[in-house]
């Protein structure tokens, strides 16, 4: 279970999230859609504790991730799997060695280490990519080294930010299905995107966020409620200038 509870974040004196309360069940699957500068990024970097909330409380399982100090947050990043935007991989380790780089941490090695590798592998569409180097992947591949590697110690969740940003749609469609079969092994998986066309497609559920804050929360939701409420928002703004000329 994930919980966020009036959950604001501030910068300088502008509101990347402001009073934010969701609630996410095991197992469930979640687009996380808006416009640009929306709160998206920000409401998933707080979900690791990458940055703390200026107000409110986050539970990420049994942890109240305002008790958690800095030492016991890799606990914490074992239990929740990131796939970032970039991708972060490291360019001078090959695919087997960019994955298992999670399993090495937790202390595991040899053959049990290989065959967890290559099961994930496996999974997401990249037998036979052992040896290959970041730089001679396609960005699908590139995408699904970092899921792999992301989910090869088992996460209960996992987080994925614009995982599609970068593809052609017919790769984006095919990351997206691996996303989904993740989540069928009861994995909790949460995307960020702006994908109209996947976001319509899966009917999952969809919460929409707009200027930091909680615009729709639909359990078989479609993209259409962004653009519903960026328009009230550009029409508050023109009504907003005029009666400023007014006066």
């Amino acid at each position: 279970m994930i919980r966020l509870e009036n959950i604001s974040k501030i910068y300088g004196n502008q509101h990347a999230l402001h009073e934010v309360s969701v609630a996410v069940v095991d197992g469930e699957f979640v687009f996380l859609i808006g416009p640009s500068g929306s709160g998206k990024t920000t409401l998933l970097r707080l979900l690791i504790k990458d940055i703390l909330p200026s107000a409110g409380d986050i539970f990420v399982g049994d942890w109240n991730l305002k008790a958690i100090n800095n030492s016991e947050i890799h606990l914490l990043r074992r239990h929740v799997g990131t796939v970032f935007q970039d991708g972060k991989l490291v360019t001078d380790r090959t695919v087997f060695e960019n994955i298992s780089l999670g399993l090495e941490i937790l202390g595991k090695h040899g053959s049990a280490l290989e065959k967890d590798v290559h099961d994930v592998m496996a999974l997401v569409g990249l037998q036979d990519f052992d040896n290959k180097f970041p730089l001679q992947l396609s960005a699908g591949e590139l995408q699904r080294t970092a899921i792999a590697r992301a989910i090869i110690g088992g996460p209960k969740i996992l987080l994925a930010d614009e995982p599609t940003g970068n593809l052609d749609p017919e790769t984006g469609s095919e990351i997206m299905g691996i996303l989904e079969e993740i989540q069928k092994l009861g994995t909790t998986v949460i995307v960020s995107t702006h994908n109209t066309t996947i976001v319509d497609d899966m009917k999952k559920r969809t919460i929409t966020l707009s200027e930091g804050n909680l615009v729709s929360d639909e359990l078989k939701g479609k993209y259409r409620y962004e653009k519903k409420h960026e328009k009230k928002r550009q029409d508050d703004k023109k009504k907003e200038i005029h009666g400023k000329k007014d006066t």
